[in-house]
């Protein structure tokens, strides 16, 4: 049972440091289309 419950904790770490490095990508993700948008429609002035 100690076996079950080690796996289980490995499992949900592993999955909230997922969610870290997804929230982290999709927010860079998310700024750098801000800046390319935002150098875009300066381009264009």
């Amino acid at each position: 049972m100690s076996t079950e419950n080690n796996r289980k904790a490995q499992i949900i770490k592993w999955v909230r440091k997922l969610g870290v490095w997804g929230f982290l990508f999709f927010l860079i993700k998310g700024l750098v289309w801000l800046a390319i948008g935002y150098w875009g429609a300066s381009l264009f002035r």
